[in-house]
């Protein structure tokens, strides 16, 4: 088996099926690294660089790909070694490596495929025989009665966890958040205290601070402390980027402070970028992403640092299908994992991409066991959501803002549903 090439495929199709999800964010664009054999086997992957910046993969896919056309997939690491090597100037951490993770994604599943594994064995093997995974709720909508029937939505749908973002939302107001350390612990405070109250004590709990996206509110280090210490008492399962990733030490500080378990590193990439906030102690629990790390490869060995500083592993997946799937694979492989998000009530590039390899039964997810990444894109798919330049995800700012149309899905793909 000898790789003939290397191809991107681009796409655009609505965000999510939730409701509550989708009054924020109604349009994803996602990025496919299609690698193809003079075999029957074809690789497939996804990058998340394809849900901000897709315009630019195709490039970078374009640059790398000669280094891969005429090998096999018996050493994956040595081939991503010549590939981060090739363009060590520019991609030791950030973009290139970010594209790099679709890329090694496609070749896993590759090999998978061939060797009739699903990828995860490939990865030093299955370590959980099921893992909880939590619905990842995006902004917490206002009023109050729009927060109970969006948590009863994802109970209803069989989580045991749920995720919900710092402030508040709401299609009128748009997104509020609080920065000084009163306002924002006095409101997160009653927000968990009437989250709790409504759950019970058998369903997870966690708070995003989004600190990595936040272009109007910023914590400081007094405002995550005043948070934490606010919603200790109702035992959150961690509270994640409470701060900005400018400086470890701040998380570090705040983290032998804080009560309630501190999460984070959705948005670091490889472990150039990552060992630095792991030597810091930043995190009780690491966040990586397989499609935005720089690859499954690089996700393992973030996940085994981790580990040897007594830290845990809860997966990052906002991505499409095969993002989730990427994530999935590599929660399998690491003993440290111990909970995985989940884009709940999830749209057609999601569904249609996974199909039935991603299994969720009484709120916990099943190894995969298809070979491969179990993750499947068809050409009636890519004509069905065909790319939209400018509709990747980026936050508003003066001299750059989304237009209403690119926020608006295709009426096609809004009524498409698996």
């Amino acid at each position: 088996m000898r790789i003939t090439s290397v191809e991107t495929v681009l796409l655009t199709g609505p965000c999510t099926n939730d409701p509550f999800l989708g009054q924020a964010r109604h349009r994803r664009s996602a990025a496919f690294i299609e690698i193809h054999t003079d075999t029957q086997w074809t690789g497939l992957g996804e990058t998340y660089a394809g849900y901000f910046c897709p315009e630019i993969v195709p490039e970078i896919v374009d640059f790398f790909a000669p280094i891969l056309v005429g090998q096999n997939v018996d050493d994956i690491d040595e081939l991503w070694r010549r590939m981060y090597r090739c363009g060590n100037f520019w991609c030791r951490v950030g973009l290139g490596a970010i594209v790099l993770s679709g890329i090694e994604a496609a070749l896993w599943d590759l090999r998978g495929k061939i060797e009739g594994k699903p990828v995860h064995a490939l990865l030093g093997g299955r370590k959980h025989d099921r893992l909880p995974g939590y619905a990842t709720g995006g902004p917490s909508n206002y009023p109050k009665s729009e927060l109970v029937r969006k948590l009863d939505h994802y109970l209803s749908l069989g989580f045991r966890g749920v995720k919900l973002g710092a402030g508040a939302y709401s299609q009128a107001q748009g997104f509020r958040i609080a920065s000084s350390p009163a306002e924002a612990a006095d409101f997160e405070a009653d927000k968990m205290a009437f989250v709790c109250a409504h759950v019970g004590d058998n369903v997870m709990v966690m708070l995003d601070g989004h600190m990595d996206n936040s272009p109007d509110v910023t914590w400081d280090l007094e405002t995550a402390r005043a948070v934490a210490d606010a919603v200790a008492a109702f035992n959150p399962f961690f509270i994640e980027e409470p701060l900005p990733y400018n400086d470890p030490a701040q998380y570090r500080a705040l983290r032998e402070h804080s009560p309630v378990p501190i999460a984070g590193g959705e948005c670091l990439t490889t472990c150039v970028e990552w060992r630095t906030f792991i030597g810091a102690d930043a995190f009780d629990i690491g966040q990586p992403d397989a499609s935005f790390i720089g690859g499954l490869g690089e996700f393992t060995r973030v996940s085994a640092m981790l580990e040897q500083r007594g830290h845990k592993i809860a997966t990052h997946a906002w991505g499409a299908g095969g993002s989730l799937m990427q994530n999935v694979h590599c929660g399998f492989a690491c003993p440290n994992t111990v909970i995985l998000e989940v884009p709940p009530d999830y749209g057609p590039l999601h569904a249609e991409i996974m199909r039935d390899s991603f299994v969720m039964r009484d709120g916990f997810v099943l190894p995969p066991e298809k070979p491969g990444l179990g993750i499947v894109l068809t050409d009636d798919v890519k004509r069905r959501f065909p790319f939209v330049p400018g509709s990747g995800e980026f936050n508003s700012v003066p001299g750059k803002i989304m237009p209403e149309a690119l926020r608006e899905p295709p009426q096609e793909a809004a009524n498409a549903r698996p």
